[in-house]
């Protein structure tokens, strides 16, 4: 079926445009939007009722905001100044009120003449600005308006109690011109095409499309607004859905070698070795896996887990029932340190079971090789040799093993690390090392809500480890407020002599590593004295070192660590923390996954503020990996009323990843958890919210596996199938692949 041309044709075009060429030209560039529907899609960020005007005592500092509000007085001023010597200058300070709060509006110069005759006290009307201080009061500079005048036919009721729709703006671009460039193509909307199947839209007592379309942008009531938000949520919901119900179905068709261990191999040899016994999570996730390797189309599975929960022994024991069944398994991990680690672990974890064809390996055992880019050529070479002969069972690698040259035997199980830090191509190019697509187990030690899982991973079935292993510590969070009580960081670095005292070693994290590369560029704009402590630049792993080694923690041996290092200097320095012959390693968050030191009992992360809260709760992860408990204390000099206080709060108050996942994507706009399945403005989620509507998501997710069971190709719902293409331009496309 072919697009709808009303709703594809372009705002902008060589000889008939639907808009001005220049607000086409401002709604392509800052805003997305390219196409009539694009723009019927630009839904309100909210309504204002001319009556119910904004909280002007609630505006945020800096940003561009649109307030609905009422002229209280204005006053023209006269002064002189190097452009207007003769006391000519002009400025004009008008204040508005809206019963919350007063704010003052200022022009100057020329632009004072028309807001002067048009901004008379008791007028209302929409500016839109951008919030600064000045004299300790906010202001708007030069705020752009649009009079709020009636129509003559209205009556004051009416035209006290409407709907404003506020619309998301730039600067370049007010709110209500772009109102009124969709009120010129609203009526298009009628010929919108309905994505939902009848059966669900009226089983589910939801309004049509079209209809949807008019109430979102001219609302009468707010239940209109409730009306046309349910049905657009639904779209969203559904269309996204359908896509990634239809990439669980190809997968599935998709042929796989079944892998089932032998009876008496490796992992039965290597479960006999183990000194603990695994939690019942790790059992349940085990057989999750199992089952699913057993099978004859590709595994492809998510396995989420806390800090620490024992994810890698998981992945560790299906690899070896791979190897146990005749295949290989590779393990990908996003950096250099990390894949030594691994290889580090997994060989120590396996002892004689890691040394197969050498003397002393037992009878059972495989070779465990290690491929990243930095390795000498010889050493290259004889991993590659062990790859192509299937004497390697297992290989962990960086991303070099998706390089041409490496050639697996008979490649069974991919291992993907930390999944979002690695590219579409990259897992395609492994995924084409198998003789038949491999099967795929994606490890993520970021929680992510139900919801979250469901709308980025919706093509992986999901496994969580929620239950941390016997003998794990607890670790004690603090928020260290330095700037308000300094004499609680001389505290900090007391805590940490105390533990290197008591045998123990700490980290300290610092957001930057403060070589000459990655100083800030200096601005030829002065700053208050406000500004810059509110911008100075982030501690730098290189000047906190000289500072600890010099002063507060004299005596110790410390050390530094970060990602511009040659990788044998980092790795021997991890090896010396990790031989416990560092006290103290100052790092950046190379050290944020995967880094298992058990002796590591504290951690110190300065300007924690600069982190993110599920970054926070991934270093912490790093202390308290063995009998004695773990203590994190995050620095920070923000005030304590701000909201960077308050998310260090709530990572301090619980250990408990997926609340603080919940409670990170409260906080922050959906696109930065959402990562690249909400990349570009055409492609976001606009009305779905995935934490408050779980209930449409999940609802979304049965309605979709249905109809994609019944009808893979869509043939029966060609509006459906034109949504789904509209949804999946190249960007959708490369999330769905899990970019």
């Amino acid at each position: 079926m072919d697009l709808v041309p009303a709703l594809e044709e372009p705002l902008r075009q060589p000889l008939k445009s639907v808009l001005g060429p220049a607000t086409a030209k401002v709604m392509a560039e800052h805003l997305g939007l390219l196409t009539v529907g694009d723009l019927l899609h630009h839904y309100p960020r909210r309504y204002e009722e001319r009556g119910q005007l904004t909280h002007l005592a609630d505006l945020p500092m800096d940003e561009h905001v649109t307030v609905v509000a009422q002229v209280a007085d204005a006053r023209l001023h006269t002064f002189a100044s190097a452009k207007a010597p003769r006391g000519k200058g002009q400025r004009l300070e008008v204040t508005i009120t809206d019963g919350s709060g007063r704010l003052q509006l200022v022009f100057f110069g020329a632009g004072v003449h028309k807001p002067h005759k048009e901004l008379l006290p008791g007028t209302r009307a929409m500016f839109a600005g951008k919030v600064s201080v000045f004299n300790r009061r906010l202001q708007l500079a030069h705020p752009a308006y649009e009079l709020l005048r009636g129509d003559p036919e209205e009556s004051v009721e009416t035209w006290a109690g409407a709907l404003i729709p506020i619309y998301p703006a730039t600067a370049k671009l007010e709110s209500w011109k772009i109102g009124k460039a969709i009120q010129t193509v609203l009526p298009t909307a009628q010929e919108a095409v309905d994505p939902l199947p009848d059966t669900l839209r009226e089983g589910r007592g939801l309004v049509p499309l079209p209809e949807a379309l008019l109430k979102i942008h001219r609302p009468h009531t707010k239940a209109d607004i409730e009306d046309a938000r349910s049905r657009l949520k639904w779209d969203e919901a559904f269309v996204l859905q359908v896509a990634l119900a239809r990439r669980r179905h190809a997968d599935a068709q998709l042929p796989a070698v079944p892998r089932k261990p032998a009876p008496d191999g490796l992992l039965t040899a290597f479960d006999a070795r183990l000194p603990f016994t695994l939690t019942d999570g790790q059992q349940r996730v085990s057989r999750e896996i199992f089952d699913d390797l057993a099978t004859d189309h590709p595994m492809h599975r998510l396995l989420q887990g806390e800090v620490g929960s024992g994810k890698t022994m998981v992945a560790l024991r299906a690899m070896l029932a791979v190897v146990d069944a005749g295949g290989q398994a590779a393990m990908l991990a996003p950096t250099e340190v990390l894949a030594q680690q691994h290889h580090r672990s997994v060989v120590e974890m396996m002892g004689e079971l890691a040394e197969g064809g050498m003397l002393g390996g037992a009878e059972q055992a495989t070779k465990v090789v290690l491929l990243t880019g930095s390795m000498g050529a010889a050493a290259r070479r004889h991993a590659l040799l062990d790859l192509t002969t299937g004497e390697a069972g297992i290989v962990i690698g960086t991303h070099a093993l998706i390089e041409d040259k490496v050639q697996f035997h008979d490649l069974g199980l991919v291992v993907v690390d930390e999944q979002h830090r690695f590219g579409v191509e990259q897992r395609d190019a492994l995924r084409g090392k198998g003789k038949q697509p491999p099967h795929l187990l994606v490890m993520t030690a970021t929680p992510i809500p139900r919801t979250v899982a469901m709308t980025v991973f919706g093509d992986l079935e999901t496994s969580v480890l929620d239950q941390l292993p016997a003998g794990r510590s607890p670790i004690a969070s603090h928020v260290v407020p330095a700037a308000d009580k300094p004499h609680f960081l001389s505290r900090a670095w007391e805590r940490v002599r105390e533990e290197v005292e008591n045998g123990h070693q700490a980290y300290v994290v610092c957001p930057r590593i403060g070589d000459e590369e990655d100083e800030p560029k200096k601005s030829a704009k002065k700053k208050s004295p406000e500004d810059e402590a509110e911008k100075r630049p982030p501690l730098a792993v290189l000047d906190v070192a000289g500072h600890l080694s010099t002063g507060p923690l004299q005596g110790l041996r410390v050390e530094v660590l970060h990602g511009r290092m040659h990788p044998d200097d980092k790795d021997a320095v991890m090896r010396r923390f990790a031989a416990g012959e560092t006290h103290v390693l100052v790092a950046t968050t190379v050290i944020e996954v995967g880094v298992n030191v058990p002796n590591a009992t504290a951690m110190v992360i300065m300007d924690a503020d600069r982190f993110g809260v599920s970054q926070l709760h991934q270093l912490r992860g790093r202390v308290g990996r063995g009998s004695a408990p773990g203590l994190c204390l995050l620095v920070t000099e923000m005030p304590e009323a701000s909201p960077a206080r308050q998310r260090l709060g709530a990572v301090a108050s619980t250990l408990d990843g997926f609340e603080l996942s919940r409670i990170d994507l409260e906080q922050r706009r959906e696109g930065d958890v959402l990562g690249q399945a909400q990349s570009g403005a055409r492609t976001s989620l606009k009305v779905l919210a995935v934490i408050e509507d779980e209930e449409i998501i999940a609802e979304a997710r049965e309605e979709a596996t249905a109809v994609v069971a019944q009808d893979p190709e869509l043939t029966h719902l060609p509006a459906l199938r034109t949504a789904l293409d509209a949804l999946l331009d190249e960007e959708r496309e490369q999330y769905l692949e899990k970019g």
